[in-house]
């Protein structure tokens, strides 16, 4: 029996179309809210972190973004993020909801009689189509069903499979499914409202949209039917599958096919993995790879992505290993590059031959799909492929060309970290490429075009980038079917190594103004270095100092190769890729040196103190668990993430 504060939660939420409740659980992860007044840590699949509702020393309390709910097994407290709202912040339903849809972007709903009417219409639309699932579903068993039933068992469907997922037949009518609705009520505005009829100004007599089609009911995260997918068993039909056209319950961009099923063993496995047909999800379900699910006849959506991060951190986009399959892909590649977040991303999975996930389940079994997707391609390597299939890259200018496309599209990727790490990729890629080319051409053989055929399968990186870095030690030579560990040179290391920006920006100032040594050693000598590689360079200029004063550049640097420390002045070189920073260039004049080191040295002892800053207050709310600690994080956190942002533009 529900308490009177469960029945009146219940009656304020009713006063909001469920619709709109959805979207803003589905814009916002119950940790991102639940992590401004928990510390959170990941744990497996879930976060964990202190109950905000009692004083504890162990945490207790866990965080579930795929199944969105919190739950706190020390007071049994359980909800989602208006629970979770009202609950840490004294907040009443209403606010919570205007709170967190002004987090969301989602406008309010202005509640009046005419919203719960039209409330009222979409619970009638719901009925219908869950009405018209159950025509389908009979119609499947009767005579008029008998084609279709053969094409299922051609397809090796079982009993169960058909069930579960609701199978259904359309009859070859016009008037079939329009009677039916009518005799329980439902109007022909309503039959053609909620997709399910045809009809208009020009159509004199409304009639069924799906006819002599095997039917394949579409549901909501909650499980509810919202639309259908139909395939044409007329081999004449001008389209082989027809959805449902675009209604008050469904919007082709925003759900996923067998999204409400797939989320439960999405969450167990740690994997989603979306293919591109309905019958390829259900011959995976059945095969045992529930946690499949479909976009909706359109290429992926921005919103089709957020869904399926929603269910796994790293969801696999399984493609046909055809032309088309690479396209689809292609353009995957593009939707997903703003969004990308830390530990965020998408993985490609090309099947061979150009069959399709049903086909290949058919042909060789399960073992052989679940090869395939172990195998995996990042997302950069198909963003790679792309920008490369089909150019020629024989000179500099079109290098550059190709660096100036990567530029633009990783310059789309939103979340600061990310990109910076994505353009680091790049740099070290193209420099990896370059070398691979430049030393093609001296041979006479020309460089290597990429093809214009299918995608290449079964690596992770194009087949040159793989031979450079077996050549610098990162990555075993491919030919085995495991790779095997490379005991790479502390030379080999250091020439497969790219420093830190600003260090090596540091460092290479001082190699080309050497005077600077001799005014800051005292400064220079207490900077504190993420790379080792510097460190030992910073060592070795203060120790030729020491003995050799007013040094020039090119005797410092004949005293550097003499102590074995030109590979690491050749590090600084090529980390440094730009030349916004004049001041660390040879002819820069010497107040303009003065000013950019200092600035330099700022930035960098500013993130370094930060850094060690946010150690010392992680520690202290591990040891106290105040509020204070905590606000202290948020409040390091925030400057570390402005002081990144600024070094991006600086650098």
């Amino acid at each position: 029996m529900r308490t009177p504060s469960s029945r009146n939660l219940a009656g304020v939420e009713m006063r909001y179309p469920p619709n709109f409740l959805d979207e803003i659980r589905a814009r916002i992860s119950v940790s991102s809210v639940v992590g401004r007044k928990v510390a959170l840590k990941r744990a497996g699949r879930e976060f964990k972190g202190l109950s905000p509702f009692k004083v504890e020393k162990t945490p207790s309390f866990t965080v579930n973004d795929q199944k969105g709910f919190y739950h706190c097994f020390a007071t049994g407290e359980h909800g989602d993020i208006f629970t979770f709202l009202m609950k840490a912040e004294g907040l009443s339903f209403p606010e919570a909801v205007e709170q967190l849809a002004e987090q969301a972007g989602v406008p309010m709903p202005k509640v009046s009689a005419r919203d719960e009417a039209r409330e009222d219409a979409r619970e009638r639309l719901l009925k219908l189509v869950e009405m018209s699932a159950a025509f389908f579903q009979n119609a499947l068993t009767s005579g008029a069903g008998t084609e279709a039933r053969r094409y299922i068992e051609k397809r090796g469907l079982s009993r169960p499979t058909v069930a579960t997922f609701r199978l259904g037949y359309a009859p070859n009518s016009k008037s079939a499914l329009r009677e039916h609705l009518a005799q329980a009520g439902f109007t022909v505005e309503e039959m053609i409202s909620s997709g399910m009829l045809i009809g208009g100004d020009d159509i004199p007599v409304a009639y069924d949209r799906f006819r002599n089609r095997l039917m394949f009911p579409i549901q909501d995260l909650r499980g509810r039917t919202i639309a259908f997918g139909g395939r044409a068993l007329d081999p004449d039909a001008p389209a082989k599958y027809l959805n449902s056209p675009e209604t008050p319950l469904f919007h082709k961009g925003h759900n996923l096919f067998n999204a409400h099923r797939a989320r439960g063993p999405a969450h167990d496995k740690s994997r989603i993995i979306a293919v591109e047909g309905y019958m390829d999800v259900i011959a995976l379900a059945e095969a045992g790879f529930d946690e499949t699910v479909a976009p909706l006849g359109t290429a992926l959506t921005d919103d089709q992505l957020k869904l399926l991060w929603r269910m796994a951190e790293e969801p696999v986009l399984c493609f046909d290993g055809d032309a088309a399959g690479q396209k689809a892909a292609f353009r995957a590649v593009e939707t997903a590059l703003p969004l990308l977040k830390p530990g965020q991303s998408i993985r490609f999975a090309f099947l061979p031959g150009g069959l399709d996930p049903d086909d290949l389940i058919r042909q060789k079994g399960p073992e052989a799909f679940l090869e395939e997707i172990s195998r995996t391609r990042a997302l950069f390597d198909v963003l790679w492929e792309r920008e490369t299939k089909g150019h020629d890259i024989s000179t500099p200018e079109q290098r550059a060309a190709l660096e100036a496309r990567l530029n633009a599209l990783v310059g789309k990727i939103e979340d600061t970290n990310v990109r910076a790490h994505y353009e680091r990729e790049m740099r070290e890629t193209l420099w990896a490429m370059n070398r691979t080319v430049v030393r093609q051409i001296a041979r006479g053989e020309g460089p290597r075009r990429s093809p214009a055929g299918g995608m290449r399968r079964n690596n992770t990186a194009p087949d040159w980038r793989l031979r450079e870095r077996a050549r610098l030690g990162q990555m075993p030579p491919r030919g085995g079917s495991a790779p095997r560990p490379v005991s790479a040179s502390p030379e080999l290391a250091m020439r497969a190594e790219l420093a830190p920006p600003r260090e090596a920006l540091m460092l290479k100032t001082l190699l080309n103004h050497p005077w600077l040594i001799d005014e800051h050693a005292e400064e220079i000598a207490q900077i504190t270095f993420a790379s080792d590689a510097m460190g030992k360079l910073r060592d070795g200029i203060l120790a030729v100092q020491a003995v050799q004063n007013e040094l020039d550049t090119a005797g410092l640097r004949s005293q550097l190769s003499v102590t074995g420390l030109d590979r690491v002045v050749n590090l600084v070189e090529r980390s440094v890729t730009h030349r916004s920073d004049r001041f660390a260039e040879p002819d820069a004049p010497q107040a303009e040196v003065e000013d950019g080191w200092r600035h330099a040295l700022a930035l960098h002892e500013r993130q370094v103190g930060l850094q060690k800053s946010l150690e010392a207050a992680v520690q202290a709310y591990h040891r106290d668990g105040s509020e204070d600690a905590l606000a202290r994080i948020c409040e390091i956190q925030g400057l570390l993430a402005r002081a990144s942002e600024e070094a991006l533009s600086a650098d």
